[in-house]
């Protein structure tokens, strides 16, 4: 087993741990969307819930293989001066003040989103109304596209991957690591007090912060590899 290997698995955890820890903001930022959601929904059965979370998560990896495709594609055509070293020293910095901004503690405040927020606010309180199963997979996908500090950590970092189906397993782990707190928005939105949501987010963003630093040491290691091979 290779060293990238051992990378690729490293940041697989971290994303996925990111997801797990990142319930209390998932549940705090999307919770009542949710929850509100499913209530004009009247789902009946489980297939609802099940279409919207695996309609959200399709989304995630969709992004994932997008940024990881959008990465490839600078690298191949020069524009890092053919350094993937660059690319992911400059991923490495972004990731960890996305991390700082979910600590509260970033000089820079995330307003970027992969959508217009609200058009898809509109179109989400509207998905409801197209039925139990086709509602719950616009619903989902549009919850996907939301803008979130934590997701657009992962997709920065999913810009750097070795290949676009890593960079989508990337997004993958992260959206599995989301699956329990979102499945259970339903219920557990508002059982959850502020300080327990507090913490979560915490350990949420020193996972992100970990993955950005990671990336950063990739990226320098990469960078220093390829300089010296140019000067031999």
């Amino acid at each position: 087993m290779d060293h990238s290997h051992h990378i690729a698995e490293f940041s697989y955890g971290l994303a996925f741990m990111t997801g797990i820890l990142g319930s209390g903001h998932c549940l705090g930022m999307c919770g009542g969307l949710v929850s509100s959601f499913f209530i004009k929904l009247g789902a009946r059965s489980y297939l609802p819930y099940l279409a919207y979370h695996l309609s959200r998560i399709g989304i995630y990896a969709l992004i994932g293989l997008v940024a990881a495709t959008i990465g490839a594609v600078l690298v191949q055509t020069g524009i890092f001066g053919k350094a993937q070293g660059i690319l992911q020293i400059a991923a490495g910095l972004v990731v960890i003040l996305l991390g700082l901004d979910l600590l509260g503690v970033s000089p820079w405040r995330n307003t970027l989103g992969f959508a217009p927020f609200a058009w898809i606010r509109r179109q989400f309180a509207r998905a409801s109304q197209r039925g139990a199963i086709a509602g719950a997979v616009i619903g989902g996908s549009l919850n996907g596209l939301m803008p979130c500090s934590m997701t657009m950590a992962m997709a920065v970092k999913a810009a750097t991957a070795p290949s676009p189906v890593e960079g989508m397993a990337l997004l993958l782990a992260f959206g599995a690591g989301t699956l329990p707190s979102m499945l259970s928005a339903s219920f557990l939105f508002g059982r959850l007090g502020a300080r327990t949501r507090g913490w979560l987010l915490k350990g949420a963003a020193l996972f992100v912060i970990a993955l950005g630093i990671s990336t950063l040491w990739q990226g320098l290691a990469y960078y220093a590899v390829m300089r010296n091979l140019a000067n031999w």
